[in-house]
């Protein structure tokens, strides 16, 4: 059940994020930063508008149902784009393909939370959390190189085939886990009366901007203000994804052997604030011998904070309300990731590199104060 839901992910990760690394093929074609970053920004926007109704899907029917239809609609929609030659339909394929991608964010974390018990459910999502760093990995060594040899519509290739094999898979190996027997107060809604669970969807807001700035920008950062071929620019921040998914799974099994997801958090918090502070000194002064480890650095730290989120909101959602507590913590992240493209891209053609990692270091320092305050799971 782990490894499949990992697959899943990993190719919905692959599509969603590893779309941006298209950035350099088509501004080498002649479209605006600005304008390529709103293209780019079309699959996670088809993802943000339907998370939700996935998590009450998933909520409803059972996780398996949900896992093959997402990963097929978005093996369809992606081959689809790649034969396409109008751009608008290319355009509106994108963001189908974010619709279909959004399903494995919610079933596949409800499967790894109805399969694991509390002890080792930490690592498991940590796990499988590592899924996305390692999707945005794929995506930077191969998406750039296939685009650049081979065009835009070859390059959207790798996400849509891999999808279509996690659909056969999700098919053919997962099986739903048993659920308790249903008592009126599980039922209940567990965002009425307290505010610990919104207030964890804020926090992973705001540490997501971090996160999208380096996944976004740091290859074109890399290429345009260091010189940097983009292969090696693309091989560094593959390495710095796999650091990333070693990342959440040390955070989650933190957040075991401690007791607690919320504890954690506010630590990774703090250490993605003083990294984005100190990348944005060190790229602004153009030291690039402290700016590159800063980044991998700020990469690792930057990615880490999810699987502790995602595990806290399902725990405390509970089994009748975690499909749409988890829609709801990814619909925040990904209409924060969402902007990130267009508004920063703008900001960068006006000021610089430098001042976006201002932003999201600010952004991350915010989030500190907001984390909820627990001694438990």
């Amino acid at each position: 059940m782990l490894a499949l839901g990992v697959f899943a992910q990993t190719a919905s990760s692959i599509f969603i994020h590893g779309t941006p690394f298209l950035l350099p093929a088509l501004t080498a074609r002649g479209d605006s930063l600005v304008a390529a970053g709103a293209l780019v920004a079309l699959p996670t926007l088809g993802l943000v508008c339907t998370l939700i109704a996935w998590g009450y899907v998933v909520d409803r029917i059972g996780e398996r149902v949900v896992l093959v239809a997402g990963t097929a609609l978005m093996c369809v929609a992606g081959v689809a784009a790649a034969l396409a030659d109008d751009p608008v339909v290319f355009a509106a394929l994108l963001f189908v393909g974010g619709i279909g991608a959004a399903s494995s964010n919610g079933a596949s974390g409800r499967l790894i939370v109805g399969w694991f018990p509390p002890d080792r459910r930490g690592v498991a999502m940590g796990i499988r959390q590592a899924a996305q760093p390692l999707g945005v990995g794929i995506g930077a060594i191969t998406i750039p190189w296939v685009a650049q040899h081979h065009g835009i519509p070859a390059a959207m290739l790798v996400p849509s085939l891999l999808a279509g094999a996690a659909a056969i898979g999700c098919l053919v190996g997962i099986v739903d886990p048993a659920r308790p027997p249903a008592e009126a107060a599980d039922r209940a809604n567990p965002y009425r009366g307290g505010s610990t669970l919104w207030r964890i969807h804020v926090v992973s807001i705001l540490l997501v901007i971090p996160q999208g700035t380096l996944w976004t920008f740091g290859l074109l950062w890399l290429h345009r203000d260091l010189g940097w071929p983009l292969p090696t620019a693309g091989a560094l921040l593959t390495v710095t994804q796999f650091l990333g998914a070693a990342g959440r799974i040390g955070a989650g099994a933190w957040s075991d052997r401690v007791g607690s997801r919320l504890g954690p958090l506010r630590q990774v918090a703090v250490a993605a604030a003083i990294t984005m502070a100190a990348l944005t000194v060190t790229a602004w002064t153009d030291w690039w011998w402290a700016a590159i480890p800063l980044m991998v650095a700020a990469s690792v730290i930057s990615v880490s904070d999810n699987g502790l989120a995602f595990t806290a909101v399902a725990e405390i959602a509970g089994p009748f309300w975690s499909g749409r507590g988890l829609g709801i913590q990814n619909t925040g992240q990904n209409l924060a990731l969402a902007a990130v493209p267009p508004v920063f891209g703008a900001v960068i053609a006006a000021t610089g590199f430098p001042a976006v990692f201002a932003v999201a270091a600010v952004a991350a320092a915010a989030a500190i104060p907001l984390v909820p305050r627990s001694t438990g799971r």
